[in-house]
């Protein structure tokens, strides 16, 4: 959109002529009355006068007749009704875009930018708009309430703004997930080979390659699960996701906290939303849940204790003999014995209060997840 502001919309309005104008600076020049061009046309002299005073718009059919009475095409008549009308069009939206203008507060447009979602060369509202609108894939404001209005409708929780969240950040979140994931391949679902790769997957957790994000997401996608790493905006604080889109299974990872323990959690807790759950759920992780989304959350919970440290292991280590001093090596050692990562045994204990960290020692099993590259 060529205006930017209501100085552009005021000089657009002053400049701005309809083909009306053209027509009859036309027929002055060639001495013919709007009478005898009517009558020449075969059309009402009302509808000439209508198209001379912008009212009416020159048609296909009004083009053809204009070029045999006039010896101008046809081709140049509809153009010039095309543009006139595109040009109403762009004033009569820029208009709307500035009354509007307060909508793009919703939004952290400065880290979306730096972030590399978005892009505007100036601080100008109608470029800012432009960036958001196109990112979101729709037309206006309106389109945006009327589409995420009703994806919120048939999802498991409640998008609601709180202190620490924001819908609309949750929601360009989401979005930039979907953009990551039209970038991967797509394959059908397989359930039999995502529960196979969950093994795989598991030794990948306990072991932590410099790339284990590459081989996570080339196993995931051999067995027609998508999974991306989207950072977080300001007021978000999302774990991750699991929805799908056009029959593909998609995860979205934050990993917000760079933690090993959580991270993993997280990964295996939507891997059981996508085999114990239904393809029209929607889940993200962080928000507050429906009673029905509570239970399903639940489900996905157990499921990835299942799979990152057992409530069995648990039990099994609560049994084990061990000092404070020895503590860490024991738990390298256990977390090797069951193939999983020492994070996510320190996690445990601590969430449920077992640790007694006072010179911070259990922190370093925690370990950044770098997904920086």
């Amino acid at each position: 959109m060529k205006y930017k502001t209501l100085e552009d919309i005021e000089a657009a309005k002053f400049l701005i002529s309809h083909p009306g104008e053209t027509l009859i600076d036309t027929i002055d020049a060639k001495n013919i009355s709007q009478t005898e061009l009517a009558s020449r046309m075969g059309r009402p002299i009302k509808t000439i006068n209508e198209i001379i005073q912008g009212k009416t718009a020159i048609t296909p059919e009004t083009a053809i007749q204009l070029e045999r009475v006039l010896g101008i095409s046809a081709e140049f008549w509809i153009e010039r009704e095309q543009n006139y009308r595109l040009e109403l069009a762009e004033i009569a939206e820029t208009e709307t875009l500035l009354e509007k203008s307060q909508w793009l507060q919703n939004f952290p447009l400065l880290s979306m930018k730096k972030l590399g979602w978005i892009d505007y060369s100036k601080n100008e509202i109608i470029e800012q708009f432009n960036a958001v609108l196109s990112f979101f894939s729709v037309s206006s404001v309106d389109a945006y309430h009327s589409h995420y209005e009703i994806e919120e409708a048939e999802i498991a929780f409640r998008m609601i703004n709180t202190g620490d969240k924001n819908k609309h950040n949750v929601n360009a979140w989401l979005r930039k997930g979907e953009i990551q994931a039209n970038e991967l391949p797509t394959i059908e679902f397989d359930a039999t080979k995502f529960k196979s790769a969950l093994h795989s997957i598991k030794t990948i957790m306990a072991n932590h390659p410099d790339d284990f994000f590459e081989q996570l997401q080339n196993l995931c996608l051999q067995a027609g699960v998508k999974v991306v790493h989207t950072p977080c905006l300001p007021k978000t604080r999302l774990h991750g996701s699991t929805r799908w889109i056009n029959n593909t299974a998609l995860i979205q990872l934050s990993n917000q906290y760079q933690r090993n323990d959580i991270f993993w959690f997280t990964f295996f807790h939507e891997a059981g939303h996508i085999l114990k759950h239904g393809k029209k759920d929607v889940f993200v992780e962080g928000l507050q849940y429906t009673a029905e989304g509570q239970i399903k959350e639940d489900e996905a919970d157990k499921f990835a204790v299942k799979y990152t440290f057992s409530e069995k292991e648990e039990e099994t280590l609560y049994q084990k003999n061990f000092n404070e001093e020895d503590l860490v090596k024991f738990i390298n050692q256990y977390a090797k014995e069951i193939n999983t990562h020492p994070a996510t045994i320190i996690g445990r204990l601590a969430k449920k209060g077992k640790l007694h960290d006072s010179v911070g020692w259990s922190h370093n099993f925690y370990k950044k997840v770098d997904l920086s590259n």
